[in-house]
């Protein structure tokens, strides 16, 4: 097995409490920021001190890269000396991470940076990482400059047209009702080009405005906000969110009721949710005791769609990491079907693509074990002026391809309404 990461070196991190009440975003520079928050808290960081880099490996589902990247942050972990004012999650040394959502494909991830800004509830932080103690990044004295507009883009079709995309879900339909497979999701992706270097910090504003009960992140590029939480620990403690089952707002309150109904009495949305918890049961069950999900879902009203959503909770077993948990639950029938192996099969097999970071976890995780980390939905990679849009629809026997290209589409403008000033 070949790691394409630099043994982490020796670091100073210290903590501190910070009173300047700024908002989270206010704090970070132009260029490659980092960030993860939701309903004002969260960590944004800037600067890299050490990063873990994977290089794709050609083997099942790639559960390695979870392996090596816990293997990584352990032994940078044990080089580093921490000075720790606060002591909540998130404080301490943190790296911030995205995988990619098929082990084969190059492109995972974890950064330690070299400045990072926290808030949790009534309690900020700031923490600097080092070369040795007593020291300071540069990073943190540069000034922030204000976040520019994205201005005129140039919109393209992706990787495969909306029609042959059509017919792939037409073929996935096929298969499944010849009882090869039970759900499998497929996605599209759509690209635009800026005439300007797009800055990030003005779509991470523009997300966290309209989507504040999502998870705002932009990790390497990565930029978006997730309705879907894949892991949330504190000490031994998880929660997850199942979403599956979609439907767009509607234009009237008469509209919006009469969705949710047709939602939350579907039998192929119901059926597909039902895959989505068996799903995660599974996957939990060698790591924690007594996951603990509804009898039924809830619905989640977002400002684009509506979805059956499913908390869950468990205790994890003695031993179990974090990253363990991550690699166990990715990927969710959610985003990408099941029988897990039939489906990775078949979604390599129809959508032309590889999907890059795109639904595979994403989140930040400190030297406990601490973190949170969701899928990487309702997101584009940026880079430069470019940007890649991606979405995805959870296909089974009901599906027809006029329906879920439909939902794509309401998907999709999560990152077209962010790229547009």
């Amino acid at each position: 097995m070949s790691v394409a990461a630099a043994t982490p070196p020796h670091l100073a991190v210290r903590t501190v409490p910070l009173r300047d009440g700024r908002d989270l975003l206010d704090h970070l520079p132009a260029g490659a920021p980092l960030a993860w928050s939701h309903r004002g808290d969260g960590l944004v960081a800037w600067g890299e001190a050490a990063r873990f880099d994977w290089p794709g490996e050609d083997s099942g589902l790639g559960a390695e890269r979870f392996t090596a990247a816990a293997a990584w942050l352990a032994e940078a972990a044990a080089k580093t000396d921490v000075r720790d004012g606060v002591g909540l999650p998130g404080t301490g040394l943190v790296a911030f991470g995205g995988f990619t959502f098929d082990g084969r494909s190059a492109g995972s991830s974890l950064v330690i940076p070299r400045v990072i800004v926290g808030r949790r509830a009534d309690r900020a932080w700031l923490t600097t990482v080092c070369d040795r103690p007593g020291t300071h990044p540069g990073e943190i004295l540069d000034a922030c400059t204000p976040a520019r507009p994205i201005g005129p883009l140039a919109w393209t079709e992706g990787s495969i047209p909306a029609a042959a995309w059509g017919e792939a879900v037409t073929t996935a339909v096929r298969r499944i009702r010849a009882g090869e497979l039970s759900k499998v999701v497929l996605a599209r992706d759509v690209r635009a080009r800026a005439e300007q270097d797009i800055d990030i910090r003005t779509l991470l504003r523009r997300l966290t405005r309209d989507y504040p009960g999502c998870y705002t992140f932009s990790i390497d590029g990565m930029v978006g906000a997730t309705p879907e939480l894949l892991v949330r620990r504190e000490g031994g403690r998880i929660g997850s969110l199942v979403l599956a089952g979609t439907r767009a707002r509607g234009a009237t309150p008469q509209e919006d009721q009469r969705l949710a109904a047709e939602l939350t009495t579907s039998a192929k949305d119901l059926e597909e949710h039902e895959y989505a918890i068996e799903s995660l049961r599974a996957a939990l069950a060698p790591l924690a005791e007594a996951v603990e999900t509804p009898d039924r879902p809830r619905l989640l009203r977002l400002a684009n769609v509506q979805h059956l959503a499913s908390p869950a909770r468990a205790e994890l077993r003695p031993g179990v990491s974090t990253l363990d948990v991550v690699a166990a639950l990715h990927p969710t029938a959610a985003v990408g079907g099941t029988p897990t192996g039939p489906a990775m099969e078949l979604i390599r097999d129809l959508e032309a693509m590889d999907r890059g970071r795109y639904a595979g976890p994403v989140g930040w995780i400190d030297a406990r074990g601490n973190g949170e980390w969701g899928i990487a939905l309702r997101c584009a990679h940026i880079s430069g002026a470019r940007a890649r849009l991606f979405a995805g629809c959870g296909i089974v026997a009901g599906s027809t391809a006029g329906a879920e290209l439909a939902e794509a589409d309401s998907k999709f403008q999560v990152m077209r309404q962010a790229l547009v000033d």
